[in-house]
């Protein structure tokens, strides 16, 4: 039996706004507590993809998301629950905000903010600002972000970018004006920075040698800079944790009968964007799950039923993905449901900027310099193998290309008066990257469909 309450200790690393150094302090306390000896769960606000690499080759464990607008409020403290709990009870969740502290989804004020999973999980903040050309006014700022929620506790202050000293000395200064305890500070010496491109950091997949080299001095930076036992202190001061875990076989009502068909889910550095409980939920719902790599792969393994195909930076290796051509043709051909999120989309078109892909959907995409980004509150479009046509369904866009067509005879999606996404023969397609915790009958219909 599952205890109702749970003493995790656990912090949420925030930030006034986007680029004051949240994932450099997150991903560095995560390896600095693991090197303690710490068993460590990594968590990130919001839909991003990349920061939970980051996290997850820090902490030696999956980094997860916790988003209220994909997976609905109720779920959040559950989702930390069950994500601290797997493989192993934890002995501490470190939680990394999205953009500000306050900021949350367009027009619905803080919700999906860090602040509001701050509160929904009712762990104490640390907040990390970026002091370059700021003095006494980073009191002033601490301050006017704490009182703008009194709900949100901020319980310490990570001074970032520090320029001398005599800097630090002023800033500790006015920070003990407001009583707020400063829990560290890094000059802009010692800054570490992670490679970047059009949609952000350069995933780990992509880069593992370097990026165990970023964590690794990331840790060191944090050792050397921040007090981990305040920052650990501050974590205990948590309260218990009374939601009870989510749990992935609740969630899809169990296996439906005892076969077991295979799923393959898209990896490797070309599909590095998938959730860690898209996997948990296709397996409680009676699939065995493997990865496919479609740069090294050369086929589908034997037996495969569905086919998985999630985000990733597929125009980074499009001539790669072009080279392994068995591959490419047995998905042209294949019998079973396929699933694609964005960077699948592209995949199973026809070509990407010139170069051939799949050519199991009639279209073609190019890169084009305008970023399309955001959260949509969709309707299935038509009967597909994870969904039901009206099916409502909260996802979000994050993407530098376009389609020709952009939607098909069928779209996977509709929202705002518009068709989006391709829904042809078993194949459901499209830009929009779901959280299937939000909705677990996707994972449920995906496995009976292969049945």
């Amino acid at each position: 039996m599952v205890s109702t309450h749970w003493a995790l200790p656990r912090v949420v690393i925030a930030a006034p706004a986007s680029g004051h150094g949240k994932t450099t302090v997150a991903t560095g306390l995560l390896a600095a507590l693991r090197r303690r000896g710490l068993t460590v769960s990594p968590h990130k606000v919001g839909p991003d993809y990349i920061d939970p690499g980051y996290h997850a080759l820090a902490a030696g464990r999956s980094g997860r998301n916790l988003d209220p607008f994909l997976v609905g409020a109720e779920r959040i403290a559950p989702l930390l629950r069950h994500g601290a709990s797997v493989p192993t009870p934890a002995d501490i969740a470190v939680v990394e905000g999205v953009m500000g502290l306050h900021d949350g989804a367009v027009g619905r004020r803080d919700h999906a903010s860090t602040a509001h999973v701050a509160r929904l999980i009712d762990a104490p903040v640390l907040l990390v600002l970026d002091t370059t050309a700021q003095g006494r006014s980073a009191a002033a700022l601490t301050l006017g972000m704490a009182a703008f929620d009194p709900a949100v506790r901020i319980g310490g202050v990570i001074l970032n970018r520090v320029g001398s000293p005599r800097h630090e000395t002023l800033l500790r200064d006015a920070l003990a004006e407001v009583d707020v305890p400063v829990l560290g500070a890094v000059t802009r010496a010692a800054e570490v920075a992670a490679p970047a491109r059009h949609l952000g950091l350069v995933p780990v997949a992509e880069r593992a040698p370097e990026s165990l080299a970023i964590v690794t001095a990331l840790a060191e930076l944090v050792e050397a800079t921040v007090d981990v036992d305040a920052v650990l202190d501050l974590a205990r001061s948590a309260p218990p944790l009374t939601a009870p875990p989510w749990d992935p076989v609740t969630a899809v009502g169990g296996p439906a009968d005892a076969r077991r068909p295979l799923v393959a889910l898209a990896g490797g550095p070309a599909f590095t964007f998938s959730y860690a409980e898209t996997a948990e939920l296709l397996t409680a719902a009676g699939a065995d799950v493997v990865t496919v790599d479609p740069l090294r792969d050369p086929a589908l393994p034997g037996g495969t039923r569905a086919v998985v195909i999630g985000g990733g930076f597929p125009e980074a290796y499009a001539e790669a993905l072009a080279g392994n051509a068995t591959l490419r043709a047995e998905l042209a051909d294949f019998d079973g449901p396929i699933v694609a999120e964005c960077a699948g989309l592209l995949y199973l078109g026809r070509s990407l900027d010139g170069v051939p892909m799949c050519g199991r959907l009639d279209l073609t995409a190019r890169m084009t310099g305008r970023l399309t980004l955001g959260y949509r509150e969709a309707v299935a479009g038509a009967d597909s193998p994870v969904a039901v046509a009206g099916e409502p369904v909260r996802g979000h866009e994050f993407h530098r290309t376009m389609t020709d067509p952009r939607h098909g005879e069928a779209p996977a999606w509709r929202w705002d008066g518009a068709a989006h996404g391709f829904v042809t023969g078993r194949v459901h397609a499209s830009y929009l990257h779901t959280h299937w915790a939000g909705h677990p009958d996707a994972a449920r219909r995906l496995v009976e469909a292969c049945r």
